[in-house]
């Protein structure tokens, strides 16, 4: 085993190897941009030396600087956790060529596996079925148009060089096509710097379920499948394990599948081989295709642990310093279901855009795996992936495992920033997930309902007042004047400004007025009952309060001699609703343009947004141009007065 490795990574994943290593004995050291010099990742490692600038092309992927930094600590090996430059192939070179050891696999490994239309030649000549579809090298858009008219629509293009969801579109007509294209393309050369793409037949009623590999560079052995099918823009929600309704003969076609896809290209380490499953006739052994391989440790991994009893980062640093497979392929059992969460930083009413900001208040429940890499106090920015924890849990049945992820999901508090809280709680109460009907278009299909705003209640807005009033911890003194009851009046904002009043009866006991409503809130053995229920958990962080009952409402306390001066907003305006580049600016001076035109698109977390015009109109100004870093809020476009 080695005595100190070096963690090519930031975040979670940082955290998350930091704690299997240590707990060998193994000394770790962390890197860190800029941004990140107080972050969780460096505060836990046993070193840490400084990379470069907050820019991922400034510190996380400059491999030279990596490399340098290992050999000046004394590490013996690289983990590099997943992003960045975990599948980088001249990175392990340079590693390899520094005398120091890659906790992965092999630079060819890594590059059979890194390009999906080589891949899939490669997996078809070791026997494991792939989706119909054009992976050649004539690029020319009419000759990849005509592909897409053979292969029958609807058909997916995907960046040869992609992964996450980038470079990726679906289209279903073929007067869709020539857009479609040109905005994968445009994705992929900004994301991977490879702007070819394939084209593949789409599946009706697809899910994505993985397959789980670890090899040793000779032998491989599977640790059984994920679902991955909740997803949004083809990125992961909730995964879980084992994949509902799979049957023994399904499970043992894709094991093999996967073992046999690891050990044509002598993999080392741990991977993932994905598949597309067409399910519009269940599960059978006859309807599932290699997708693509992911040469690194996923995201993921902590349901494929939580059933299998398995610490695939201990595999990983075992295998790596030339241990066998721990485990042979009949010693590998599944235990249980397990349900893994992503939260995210990100605004949901507004399309799922990333988010930032200072996490005032961030805690778990103990009942549930959580791993994250931020902390209460750090803050979300906008360099990198969005991410603040991964919320895990295990049960003996699917059914139990999900009601635990409910109850986990509802009982975490988060608050500093907006979040996908509510919309994960959501989806553990949609019932054709709880029955386990699952395909990756379940989350379009049923948005609407899913991402629909839980109504504030006159109870959640008397618990957030009773905080900000300091009207919590209350004694014989408080709430009277001249012997009189006190009256105290109150304004909340959430999407309206809400108006409050209070009668301080005694110390125990408040009589609320919101709108319309009364609420009694009384305290009893030390407790508060807000309108008979007992008040939920509140923090306050300046001038906003969060209460802490359906996954968190948020409100601004309003200072009564603050006076609104932005009560009516500029609706000639479009604004970059986050911070990042602008890609392109479509808009000019002088054009006339129609509700739903493309002015601009913006690049942010190397995902691509347009921005489009609210109404029909002229455009007046255009007050930014291509190349331009914005930050959120920022004008790019004005339109003349109606």
């Amino acid at each position: 085993m080695f005595s100190k490795i070096l963690i090519a990574n930031r975040g979670e994943i940082a955290c998350r190897v930091m704690e299997t290593a240590q707990k060998l004995g193994v000394a770790c050291v962390a890197v860190y941009s800029d941004v990140d010099a107080s972050a969780k990742h460096v505060q836990m490692a046993d070193e840490a030396v400084h990379i470069g600038g907050a820019a991922p092309a400034e510190s996380y992927l400059k491999g030279d600087v990596i490399v340098q930094a290992a050999l000046d600590t004394g590490a013996q090996a690289i983990h590099p956790g997943y992003g960045f430059l975990s599948e980088n192939p001249d990175f392990v070179d340079s590693v390899e060529a520094a005398g120091l050891t890659f906790i992965g696999p092999s630079a060819d490994a890594i590059r059979k596996m890194g390009l999906k239309d080589a891949a899939k030649v490669l997996m078809e000549q070791a026997g494991v079925p792939v989706v119909p579809g054009y992976h050649g090298d004539n690029q020319d858009p009419d000759h990849l148009a005509g592909a897409a008219e053979t292969i029958g629509y609807p058909v997916l293009i995907k960046a040869v060089a992609g992964g996450g969801g980038k470079g990726m579109r679906l289209v279903e007509q073929p007067e869709d096509f020539a857009s479609a294209l040109d905005r994968a393309r445009g994705e992929a050369r900004t994301a991977f710097g490879n702007d070819a793409v394939l084209v593949e037949k789409f599946v009706a009623k697809p899910r994505h379920i993985e397959v789980q590999v670890f090899g040793d560079g000779t032998h491989a052995v599977h640790l059984f499948e994920r679902d991955c099918s909740l997803q949004r823009r083809h990125q992961k929600v909730i995964e879980e394990a084992p994949a509902p309704g799979m049957t023994p003969e399904m499970r043992e076609a894709m094991g093999q599948a996967g073992v046999r896809a690891a050990e044509a290209i002598g993999y080392k380490g741990a991977g993932t081989v994905e598949f597309i499953v067409d399910a519009s006739e269940g599960l059978r052994p006859d309807r599932f295709w290699f997708m693509e391989m992911n040469t690194r440790l996923q995201v993921e991994h902590p349901v494929t642990e939580a059933i299998t009893g398995v610490d695939l980062v201990e595999w990983q640093l075992r295998v790596a310093s030339g241990e066998t497979l721990p485990k042979k392929q009949n010693e590998l059992s599944i235990t249980g279901h397990a349900f893994e969460a992503r939260l995210y930083a990100e605004d949901v009413p507004k399309g799922f855009l990333p988010a930032t900001g200072k996490l005032t208040h961030l805690k778990f429940p103990t009942a549930c795996r959580a791993d994250s890499g931020v902390r209460a106090g750090d803050t979300i920015s906008p360099w990198y992936d969005p991410m603040i924890a991964k919320v895990i849990v295990h049960g003996p049945t699917r059914q139990i495992a999900l009601e635990q992820l409910h109850r986990a999901l509802s009982r975490t508090e988060v608050a500093g920033t907006v979040t996908n809280l509510g919309f994960l709680g959501a989806l553990t109460r949609h019932t054709g997930f709880a029955a386990g009907d699952v395909d990756t278009g379940l989350i379009g299909r049923d948005l609407d309902a899913l991402i629909r705003p839980v109504p504030v209640t006159a109870s959640t807005c008397v618990s957030a007042a009773m905080t900000a009033l300091g009207l919590v911890d209350t004694n014989e003194q408080c709430g009277f004047s001249l012997w009189a009851p006190l009256h105290r009046a109150a304004q909340l904002k959430a999407e309206d400004v809400i108006d409050l009043d209070v009668q301080v009866e005694r110390p125990d006991r408040q009589l609320w007025r919101v709108g319309d409503d009364s609420v009694l809130a009384e305290r009893k053995a030390g407790k508060w009952i807000v309108g008979g229920k007992p008040m939920p958990r509140v923090a306050v962080a300046g001038s906003r309060v969060t209460v802490f009952e359906n996954y968190g409402q948020s409100f601004d306390i309003v200072d009564p001699l603050d006076r609104d001066t932005s009560a009516v907003g500029d609706t000639n305006v479009i604004e970059a609703p986050m911070p990042g580049l602008v890609k392109a600016m479509f808009a000019t001076v002088g054009q006339t343009v129609q509700e739903g035109d493309r002015l601009a698109v913006l690049e942010a977390m190397k995902m691509e947004h347009s921005l489009l015009a609210a109404r029909d109109g002229v455009v007046a100004e255009v007050l930014a141009e291509a190349g331009g870093q914005v930050e959120a809020g920022a004008a790019l476009v004005r339109l003349e007065e109606e």
